[in-house]
C-alpha cells in the first residue's frame, strides 16, 4: 500500500511538473508576444495617423452606397435593424441588400413589408434552399447589385457590410466617404453590446473586442500590414471588390470559407491596396463605431469562436498562405506581415498551452494536499522553474492590467473590476471553441464540405434546429 502510495505521488507530482513547465515556457513565448505588441501601441500613442498619398484635400467619395446584409434565420432582428438604418442614414445615398433564401420564411415576412415600402431596400432571395455559406449568400448580393447597376445606369461607389443584429452609428456613412477617397477599405471598431445581467459570457466579448480593436488593429493599420476585416463595420470600394471577382471568376467573395470577410481584408492589402482602420467621433464626442449582439451561452459563443478559430486560424492558412504580394502589388512589410498573421494563427497553440496550465495547476493542488494530508515528499523545484513562473506571473498580471484598461476605455471605469476574473471565462472558452475548431476542420478537410455552424448571436433563444449546411469545395 505505501508502495502505491509513493508511486501515485511520483506520477501526481512529475506529470505536473512537466506539464506546468510546458505551459511556462508557452506562456513566456506568448506573453513576450503581447508585450512586444503593447509597446508598439504605447510608442504610436499620441501619433498622428500617416497622411495618405497623393491630394490631401481630396473631395469625399460621391455616389451610391450599398450595404451588404446577409440573413439566414433572422426574423427576430433584422426588421429592428433596417429600421434603425434606414432612420440614422435618412439624408444618405445608399441601397440596403437584404440576402434572403426561400426555404426562411419567418424572415421573408417579416422584412417584405418593409421592402415594399421603401425604395432604399432590395430583397435579393437566392435560387438555393439555405442556409449555404455567409460568402455565398454576399456573392448573391453582388450579383444582385451589378444587375442594379445596368438596368439604372449608374455604378456604386462603396459596398459596406454589416450583419443583421447590427446598430450603425449616423456618422458611418460620412466618415466613409471621406476615408475611401484615400483608401480602398476601411474598418471602424466594433462594440459588443453587453446586456444587463450578462456578465460572463457575454461580456467577455466585450473585454476582448476593446482590447483588440483598441489596440492591435490600431497597431497593424499604422505598420500598413494587410487588415482584416470584422465583417461589420466595414467599407471597401467598388474597384477593390471588382479587383478581387476578376480574380475570383466573378465572385468577390470565397464561399468555401468560414470567415470570408476576413480573407477580404487580407486579400486587398496582399494587392498594395491602402487599408485602414479608423477611429473618429461625431460632433457630440460620440465615437463612430458598428455596435451589435454577441452570443449569451456558452454553447454559442464556443460554436462562433471555433468557427472563428478553424476559419482564420487553420483554413486561412491553406487560403492566404504567407500572404506574399499578389498581381504586382507592392511588397507588405514581410516581417510585420508575418508575425501578424502568426498571431491570427496561434489561437490552437495557445489553447493548448491554456489546457496544459489548468491541467498542471489541477496537479500541483493535489500534490499539495498529498503533501499536507498524507506526508508525500515535496518535490524540490529548481531556481530557474521559480524565476520561470515569477515571470510568468508578472506577465499575466501586465496582460490583465491591460484588459482591464481597455475595458475601462470603452466601457468605463466601473467594468474593469470584472474584466479580471472574466480573462479565466475567456479562456475556458478558447479552450473548448479550439477543440471544436479542430473537430470542424477535420471533417471539411474529409468530406471536402465547408460547414457553416452558423450561432444565435444574441443567445436569447435556442435555435429551432441546428443550423448547419454546407458547400461542396471548388
Amino acid at each position: 500500500m505505501e508502495l502505491a502510495t509513493e508511486w501515485l505521488a511520483w506520477l501526481v507530482q512529475c506529470l505536473g511538473h512537466e506539464l506546468m513547465l510546458f505551459a511556462a515556457v508557452g506562456v513566456l513565448l506568448i506573453g513576450l508576444d503581447d508585450l512586444l505588441l503593447d509597446a508598439l501601441w504605447l510608442a504610436m500613442r499620441g501619433r498622428r495617423r500617416p497622411a495618405p498619398p497623393g491630394d490631401m484635400e481630396a473631395p469625399p467619395l460621391a455616389g451610391r452606397f450599398a450595404i451588404f446584409v446577409p440573413a439566414w434565420d433572422e426574423a427576430a432582428v433584422l426588421p429592428a435593424m433596417i429600421r434603425r438604418t434606414l432612420a440614422a442614414w435618412e439624408s444618405e445615398d445608399f441601397r440596403l441588400y437584404v440576402g434572403c433564401y426561400p426555404n426562411d420564411a419567418a424572415t421573408l415576412i417579416a422584412v417584405s413589408p418593409l421592402v415594399a415600402r421603401d425604395p432604399r431596400l432590395r430583397l435579393v432571395v437566392g435560387e438555393r434552399d439555405g442556409p449555404t455559406t455567409k460568402g455565398d449568400n454576399l456573392n448573391r448580393l453582388w450579383v444582385a447589385l451589378g444587375e442594379d447597376e445596368r438596368a439604372e445606369g449608374l455604378r456604386y461607389a462603396a459596398i459596406l457590410l454589416h450583419d443583421a443584429e447590427d446598430h450603425v452609428h449616423p456618422g458611418e456613412l460620412a466618415l466613409f466617404r471621406s476615408e475611401l477617397a484615400h483608401h480602398a477599405m476601411l474598418q471602424i471598431p466594433v462594440v459588443p453590446i453587453i446586456e444587463r445581467g450578462d456578465r460572463w459570457i457575454g461580456a467577455h466579448y466585450g473585454d476582448e473586442f476593446a482590447e483588440a480593436h483598441g489596440k492591435e488593429l490600431v497597431v497593424r493599420s499604422a505598420l500598413g500590414v494587410p487588415l482584416p476585416s470584422a465583417g461589420v463595420g466595414c467599407a471597401l470600394t467598388r474597384q477593390a471588390l471588382t479587383l478581387l471577382a476578376i480574380e475570383r471568376g466573378g465572385q468577390p467573395f470565397r464561399a468555401d470559407s468560414l470567415t470570408e470577410d476576413y480573407e477580404v481584408g487580407m486579400l486587398i492589402g496582399a494587392y498594395g491596396l491602402r487599408t485602414a482602420f479608423v477611429t473618429a467621433t461625431d460632433l457630440d464626442g460620440d465615437p463612430i463605431v458598428s455596435r451589435g449582439e454577441f452570443p449569451g451561452r456558452l454553447d454559442c459563443a464556443v460554436r462562433q469562436k471555433a468557427r472563428w478559430i478553424a476559419g482564420i486560424a487553420l483554413e486561412g492558412w491553406d487560403h492566404l498562405g504567407w500572404l506574399d504580394p499578389i498581381a504586382g502589388g507592392k511588397p507588405v512589410r514581410s516581417w510585420a506581415a508575418r508575425w501578424m498573421l502568426w498571431r491570427d494563427r496561434r489561437a490552437p497553440l495557445a489553447a493548448f498551452i491554456l489546457l496544459a496550465a489548468y491541467g498542471g495547476a489541477v496537479l500541483a493542488a493535489i500534490a499539495l494536499i498529498g503533501e499536507t494530508w498524507f506526508g508525500w515528499v515535496p518535490r524540490a523545484e529548481s531556481e530557474g522553474m521559480r524565476l520561470l513562473i515569477a515571470f510568468d506571473a508578472a506577465l499575466l498580471l501586465w496582460r490583465l492590467g491591460m484588459r482591464g484598461h481597455f475595458t475601462a476605455r470603452r466601457y468605463g471605469g466601473r467594468a474593469a473590476p470584472l474584466a479580471l476574473p472574466r480573462a479565466f471565462v475567456t479562456n475556458i472558452i478558447a479552450i473548448l471553441a479550439a477543440r471544436r475548431a479542430v473537430l470542424l476542420y477535420s471533417r471539411m478537410l474529409r468530406s471536402g464540405e465547408v460547414v457553416w455552424d452558423k450561432t444565435d448571436h444574441g443567445g436569447t433563444k435556442a435555435p429551432a434546429r441546428p443550423i448547419l449546411a454546407a458547400i461542396r469545395r471548388r
